[in-house]
């Protein structure tokens, strides 16, 4: 879990992910390894798909088209398509705030003509009728927050080409704006998630990297991780701790999950995260059974790899039970019978929470053969040790009731976007019941807005949505724009009053059957 800093909204519940320092005053932090020196080549998928297929597959005959191409800006998150509308600046900007400790701090602007267009968009998204923001882009086919919006409903839709394609239309804008001297990959440039102009480039980069890794380059898609968790490595806006590791281990970075855990382990108790906890352990097991690894090597790997499961199961036996049930193995009598992994073993509804999230996750990292079998073979030394009394696990329980209590905005924010059902059951019911908006879920909740939106005027009947003329016709005093706009209590009591008349509407409908014109004394049991 990433904490924020001490007395920031954002973070004020939780005790995983902090710093630690026998003292109890904040150390400083070194500047974080594993995150700097990116790779350009690692940020292209042709460069994962040419390893896979070669690259004669993967390019085809695009050499030659390519030379006949006008020339456009060199960018390296994307690549400018000929099925794009002509490129023009949409009035996005970066700045240079300062320079500290040897780290650049940038924002993003947006000039008085875009205010207007996010302006223009927001009545759109309150309107609830997408077709408002497919006219808002045509007019402004770079706005960003126009594409991710409606990258949404086309992979609602299942579209999932045009929605990838629109994610990339939001990159090759953001980046035709970088500052000079703006670096992706030397680990050193920040970006404050606090403001709301940068918020979009996250959100961006994340929906890139979840399309790549579906599209089968799960190393791009780490690469894109690392990105986003240098960005802003102290608040980690988008939880990337919670996703680092099952992209290590889908891309089969081992050794690189190994050292980012040894690195980071210090000042961010990432062995108090089940994702870590487990991530790291089963990392270990792989390199043991690489056949490059050396004999000595690999028996002191599996000694480590055992230690670290067994922990990781005393820690959060929460996980064993889920984690089996997805993989769909039938646990062993003893195991089923034991107090351990029973009901007894239900964690707080924090940590529930993130065991959901990385069981849903990582469930099928788990059904190999090999991983199964080293699984049940801790399980029964966990069980030896919890009968033996061994210390630990007290020391864990205990821990477990002290920490999870509540878990900060950011994991919800996570869990959000991950879209994993095991995890989004779990959240609580004060995210639940307020809206959330995907071209910016659960906004912090000390934002730094450079520029406010006008009070908007009361909006003619004539320019409703037919979804508003349904509400309306329901209760003459529902008023779509105050709702949207409204949030918390005042939202959730208009949605169920709204709910309460529809349900009576469908129970008062009766439906007359119509003139039978067969014989009557047919037998209605017949079939035709």
């Amino acid at each position: 879990m990433t904490d924020e800093d001490k007395g920031k909204p954002e973070e004020q519940n939780c005790d995983v992910g902090k710093e630690k320092s026998d003292s109890g005053e904040t150390e400083k932090r070194d500047p974080q390894p594993e995150t700097v020196f990116l790779c350009f080549r690692n940020l292209n998928p042709e460069t994962e798909l040419k390893r896979y297929f070669g690259a004669r597959a993967v390019l085809g005959d695009q050499r030659p088209r390519q030379r006949q191409r006008h020339f456009h800006r060199s960018t390296w998150l994307t690549v400018l398509k000929d099925t794009w509308p002509r490129f023009s600046r949409p009035g996005i900007s970066m700045t240079l705030l300062e320079s500290k400790d040897g780290q650049q701090y940038f924002t993003f602007e947006h000039s008085r003509d875009y205010q207007q267009v996010q302006f223009k968009f927001l009545d759109a998204v309150e309107s609830m009728d997408p077709n408002n923001i497919v006219a808002l882009l045509q007019l402004n086919p770079y706005h960003i927050d126009c594409l991710l919006q409606l990258s949404d409903v086309c992979r609602i839709q299942e579209d999932q080409e045009m929605a990838r394609d629109l994610i990339e239309r939001a990159l090759y804008s953001f980046e035709c704006a970088f500052h000079p001297v703006f670096s992706l990959v030397s680990g050193t440039s920040r970006l404050d998630y606090r403001r709301p102009e940068n918020r979009a480039f996250f959100l961006a980069l994340y929906k890139h990297m979840m399309f790549l890794e579906r599209r089968g380059c799960p190393r791009t898609a780490l690469e894109y991780c690392r990105l986003l968790l240098s960005l802003d490595p102290d608040r980690d806006p988008l939880c990337m701790l919670l996703l680092i590791d099952f992209l290590s281990l889908r891309s089969r970075e081992y050794s690189y999950l190994l050292r980012l855990y040894q690195a980071w382990e210090v000042h961010r108790n990432l062995s108090q995260l089940p994702n870590f906890a487990f991530s790291v352990a089963l990392s270990c097991f792989h390199l043991s059974q690489e056949e490059q690894t050396e004999s000595g090597e690999r028996e002191k790997l599996k000694q480590k790899a055992d230690l670290l499961l067994q922990n990781a199961l005393i820690m959060f036996p929460g996980v064993l039970m889920p984690l089996l049930d997805l993989c769909t193995v039938q646990p062993d009598a003893a195991v089923v019978s034991h107090v351990f992994f029973g009901p007894k073993s239900q964690q707080s509804p924090a940590l529930a929470e993130l065991v959901s999230l990385y069981v849903g996750r990582t469930h099928t990292l788990w059904r190999e053969a090999g991983v199964l079998l080293w699984l049940e073979e801790c399980v029964r030394e966990v069980l030896q040790r919890v009968d033996s009394k061994d210390p630990l696990v007290e020391d864990c329980q205990n821990k477990r009731k002290q920490r999870y209590q509540n878990a900060p905005r950011n994991i919800h924010r996570h869990v959000i976007l991950s879209e994993i059902k095991e995890a989004t059951s779990a959240l609580p019911l004060e995210v639940t019941t307020q809206p959330v908006m995907g071209f910016d879920p659960l906004p912090p909740l000390d934002s730094l807005a450079s520029y406010t939106r006008p009070e908007r005027q009361s909006v003619r009947a004539s320019s409703e949505s037919t979804l508003s003329l349904l509400f309306r016709s329901l209760l003459p005093n529902f008023n779509l724009q105050v709702s949207v706009a409204q949030a918390g209590r005042d939202l959730n009591q208009e949605v169920n009053r709204l709910m309460v008349a529809m349900r009576d509407m469908l129970a008062n409908i009766q439906f007359q059957e119509p003139p039978r014109e067969d014989n009557p004394d047919r037998d209605e049991g017949e079939w035709d």
